[in-house]
């Protein structure tokens, strides 16, 4: 695959933004949080993750899939999620979601967790993520422990995205999740 300029990136992410906006607008956002939640907690469940297991999930901005929900229902089965915290670098700090306060836990609380759940703008069939463009998740994820499985929040109608150049820093995703299911891909 031809290497994407970072014009054409910054561009690709724009029309994506600007679909994610629309798509947003047109989706019934309360029914999506409640079929997000479900659909991670059958995820979790098929997994095999137990009671106490660890999961990462951000609190996601009124356009994105909603996480609300899920965040709920995984604190509520005896999760610990724990949410990214940016820091001024663009490097992600991690809080547990049940603490009010957001005390940080420190960049390698992500190698104790055993799912991410993580935000994007896009997946290809192949697993390449592409994210808002400030490289927070293409710093956090290689400290994941080995064989953590990352999924991918999306809306419906996003997956599968365009074909997406991977650069040597992105670590391929093992799945995509929407309100309708998860869907594997290729990496």
């Amino acid at each position: 695959m031809r290497p994407m300029t970072a014009d054409a990136k910054r561009g690709l992410r724009r029309e994506l933004r600007a679909r994610r906006l629309a798509l947003a607008d047109s989706r019934d956002l309360v029914a999506d949080d409640h079929a997000v939640a479900d659909v991670v907690m059958a995820t979790v469940a098929r997994t095999g993750l137990r009671t106490g297991a660890s999961v990462t999930l951000y609190e996601s901005m009124p356009q994105e899939p909603p996480t609300a929900q899920a965040i709920a229902a995984l604190q509520d089965a005896g999760f610990r999620v724990l949410v990214p915290i940016t820091l001024p670098d663009l490097d992600l700090d991690w809080a547990d979601a049940a603490d009010p306060e957001r005390t940080p836990l420190g960049l390698a609380a992500i190698a104790e967790v055993d799912l991410v759940l993580a935000p994007g703008l896009s997946v290809d069939s192949s697993g390449t993520r592409l994210g808002q463009g400030g490289g927070c998740y293409d710093k956090a994820l290689p400290r994941r422990a080995r064989g953590t499985p990352v999924i991918v929040l999306l809306h419906p109608e996003e997956h599968p995205g365009p074909v997406l150049p991977r650069a040597a820093h992105d670590v391929p995703v093992d799945a995509v999740l929407t309100a309708e299911g998860v869907t594997p891909v290729a990496s």
